[in-house]
């Protein structure tokens, strides 16, 4: 085909894709339905010309678009990096690790099953070896799920339901592809039944080697872009190269999955991007993916349907009834893991709850589609394959999605309707009814300030007042005819309390009073807590705040790292992270009480309102709390972190005076743009964040302490080299009865308790411990454990002793120390002597 006939047939395709979005949104059938139809109508009737002689008579140009080239490299090397690499860019990546066990379950070990059951299905009912009856299962067995997806989002389904359907949508082509190569290598090799000694082999490194190469290239790219911040359209550019790149090393050079390595690519790229490019520029290359990810799909949907009645001709009456048995087969395989393994992750707690209603949906709306039929042409365009087994996955396959478009596809919204999931919930059906009042309250305040400001006929006024007034009557007694209890009034009042909280993070980020590396992290965590209170309430609302204080298992991580292998780095980044978080935090919460008082109280009423009042406060008071830890463990670096946050906001106040200017018409273009790119560098150089030094903050630690603070620079200096830092949870046990003293701790923050003889005394900042056990040689007569998060410096006995013998203030403070609990150290205390240095 020449290149004249080549284009215009993508203009007439893209066409085609034009009408088929308004034509499915009028006939109510999901977009990836209309575009099979249409696509198969066209091959239909390319097809017909072609065999019966009339295309002769047609011009050679028309000829020549009938003649589409449509090859399986074209679907597997062009359009579906495209459109996985979208995915796996706009997918909410944080969220998905949360559920990574139902996700990969429902992806990788639900296609297994499938692929497994309906190869065993096919071999009673075929001569086809089980290798290649294991290939059709794994060619059929990926799932389209962008259509219920679609109408989960209509019909406001949970999030997180919504999202693990997504990350199916995600693995589970990545999944069935990698098998899909698996096993055609069996096939072409003429191996009949593969062993699961020659799988452990072989697979290992496809998925291995895909999921490092594209972390490897997404790395690479990623700091690529870095470097050409200014430059949007470079970046772009670089993350166009990324997914194609990324494919052809992994399939030609590697022997990898491609599909895999390009779906880590871009996650990896998902997770570090946001904190690598500016939020302008992060927006633009999301938008333009979005643009290529839509035409990328609907042209491999309308493609791969063109492929449709080509495939199809050899149809049999005994293919009917394989593909009847596929049919059955795929059903049982998703039904199995719905209806049997779904539930049993629920139980455990490792998966939300997912009511029968909305897996029968998942179930019914398991579409096949263009990547079923592109697997199908790329076995068929082997020369290695013998005949009998492309003509059965060729006819196998596409009858199979034919089914699952035709009979599925056109059914899902009736199916949907049937299980009641277009209704809305009973509470929400009252909730409407109350904002509906109050919204027509607003709306009759602004409709008469409207009018008299317009001057209007006062006859027409008074004659639409009383029209509107009997309307607002109409809504206000539907509202006060449905009870609402308070505890529920208090699960929507806190769900809308956090979605005002996400709108809030993402304006700040949008006016770049938020640094772009912790914005995801911090959407993330209001993402939980939205969905946790849908479900546990007020309850779950405070647990789940107090969570995202706190210090998950990877901060835990870090801790063991420190204390055990002396390694600091990571505990060092993520404190200054948890730092930047809550300061941001503050700053949510703070605006959220006005949202209380102008919406919640006027919807829920005063009582519910007072209450979001007193939880925001209590929320806010243990914000504060936490931060006020961290500026007294980390003084010095506490004081940078909020200049540089008052910079950042002075900058946006800056910038948004400039445009006012800019607006009025007082600065000409170029001025702005100038204005404009100084405050871009200020901001570029508030966006590299100091390091946060643990061994300086001990430093600044020691200065504040009263029992150091007479000690020279030089020698304040080595003893902050000298401790070593331990961090504690609550409740764990820093000393036992019975035990021998072996070190001194000084407290940088938190509090610990001391229990002795039934006595129980608390510690906090700037004391310390331990010290009595060492100093008089006996076991330790008390235990110490923690009852906040603690931050512990620790000296062993010989420098605690030196230093104890050279500081009249640290001599003091033991013997004060003693005096109180009724310890004898004079004959300890007679015999320190200048020692060594630290």
């Amino acid at each position: 085909m020449d290149i004249i006939a080549f284009s215009g047939a993508v203009a007439l395709l893209f066409i085609v894709i034009g009408v088929s979005e308004p034509l499915s949104e009028r006939l109510r059938l999901p977009f990836t339905v209309i575009l099979a139809i249409m696509g198969a109508l066209i091959g239909a009737v390319a097809l017909t010309l072609a065999t019966s002689g009339l295309g002769d008579t047609l011009s050679p140009t028309v000829r020549r678009l009938l003649d589409l080239p449509i090859r399986s490299n074209v679907f597997l090397y062009i359009l579906l990096p495209t459109l996985l690499f979208q995915v796996a860019l706009v997918v909410n990546a944080r969220r998905m690790l949360d559920d990574w066990v139902p996700i990969l379950v429902m992806a990788v070990a639900a296609v297994l099953v499938s692929t497994v059951v309906i190869g065993y299905a096919l071999t009673p009912f075929t001569s086809l070896p089980l290798a290649a009856c294991l290939l059709i299962g794994a060619v059929v067995s990926t799932t389209d799920p962008s259509a219920v997806v679609s109408i989960f989002r209509n019909i406001a389904a949970p999030q997180r339901l919504t999202r693990i359907v997504e990350g199916e949508s995600l693995l589970n082509d990545a999944a069935a592809i990698a098998l899909f190569g698996f096993f055609l290598t069996f096939v072409m090799l003429g191996v009949p039944n593969p062993t699961l000694q020659e799988a452990a082999l072989t697979f290992p490194w496809l998925i291995g080697g895909g999921v490092l190469l594209g972390w490897v290239f997404a790395r690479v790219a990623t700091a690529l872009m870095a470097v050409l911040p200014t430059f949007p359209r470079a970046q772009v550019s670089v993350s166009v190269a990324l997914p194609y790149l990324t494919y052809i090393v992994a399939e030609q050079y590697l022997g990898a999955s491609g599909v895999i390595a390009v779906v880590v690519a871009g996650l990896a790229l998902n997770l570090s991007g946001p904190s690598r490019l500016t939020p302008a520029s992060w927006g633009y290359l999301r938008e333009v993916w979005d643009i290529l990810a839509y035409w990328a799909g609907a042209f491999i949907f309308i493609l791969a349907a063109l492929l449709i009645p080509r495939l199809m001709g050899d149809l049999r009456p005994s293919d009917l009834f394989l593909i009847g048995v596929i049919v059955v087969a795929a059903f049982v395989a998703r039904a199995v893991m719905l209806f049997g393994v779904l539930p049993v992750l629920g139980r455990l707690r490792l998966s939300p709850r997912v009511d029968p209603s909305y897996r029968a949906a998942i179930l019914w709306g398991g579409l096949r589609g263009a990547v079923t039929l592109a697997l199908a042409l790329a076995v068929t365009e082997s020369a290695l394959v013998p005949p009998a087994v492309k003509r059965e996955v060729g006819i196998l396959a596409t009858g199979f999605t034919l089914f699952t478009l035709l009979v599925q596809g056109t059914t899902l919204r009736w199916a949907i309707a049937k299980l009641g999931l277009d209704r809305l919930p009973a509470l929400d059906q009252a909730l409407s009814r109350q904002v509906i009042a109050v919204a027509l309250q607003n709306v009759r305040e602004a409709v008469s300030d409207s009018a008299r400001d317009y001057r209007l006929t006062p006859d027409v006024i008074r004659s639409e007042a009383k029209r509107f007034a009997g309307r607002l009557d109409g809504a206000v007694a539907e509202a006060e005819s449905v009870d609402i209890p308070d505890r529920d009034r208090i699960t929507l009042g806190l769900v809308a309390l956090a979605g005002r909280e996400r709108d809030l993070i993402i304006e700040h980020f949008r006016q770049q009073l938020f640094s772009s590396r912790l914005v995801e992290r911090m959407l993330s965590d209001v993402d939980g807590l939205i969905e946790r209170t849908r479900l546990g309430g007020r309850n779950e609302y405070r647990s789940t705040a107090r969570r995202a204080l706190g210090y998950g298992g990877r901060y835990r991580l870090a801790v063991w790292l420190n204390n055990r292998l002396r390694w600091s780095g990571p505990l060092e980044v993520m404190t200054a992270d948890r730092f930047e978080l809550l300061l941001n935090q503050q700053l949510v919460l703070q605006q959220l009480h006005g949202f209380i008082a102008g919406k919640i109280r006027r919807i829920h009423g005063r009582r519910v309102g007072d209450l979001l009042h007193e939880l925001l406060r209590r929320r806010a008071e243990e914000t504060a709390s936490a931060i006020e830890g961290l500026r007294l463990q980390y003084p010095g670096y506490a004081e940078e972190v909020e200049r540089r946050f008052i910079r950042r906001t002075s900058l946006r106040l800056e910038e948004r005076e400039y445009e006012t200017l800019f607006a009025d018409g007082l600065i000409g273009r170029e001025l702005h743009a100038t204005l404009r790119n100084r405050l871009d560098a200020a901001r570029k150089q508030l966006d590299d964040r100091p390091r946060l030094d643990f061994a300086l903050q001990r430093e600044e630690f020691l200065r504040a302490f009263p029992v150091f603070d007479a000690m020279p620079p030089e020698a304040r200096k080595r003893l902050s080299r000298a401790l070593t830092t331990h961090y504690v949870d609550p409740g764990a046990v820093l000393i036992r009865k019975g035990e021998v003293a072996r070190s001194v701790y000084f407290i940088a923050s938190g509090a610990v308790e001391m229990e002795r003889r039934g006595q129980k005394l608390r510690l906090g900042r700037g004391e310390f411990f331990g010290h009595l056990g060492m100093l008089t040689g006996q076991p330790r007569r008390a235990m110490v454990s923690a009852i906040t998060h603690c931050t512990l410096f620790a000296l062993d006995e010989a420098r605690f002793r030196r230093l104890l013998a050279r500081n009249t203030a640290l001599q003091q403070a033991v013997e004060d120390s003693a005096r109180a609990r009724g310890a004898n150290l004079e004959k300890v205390m007679s015999q320190t002597r200048p020692g060594d240095e630290l």
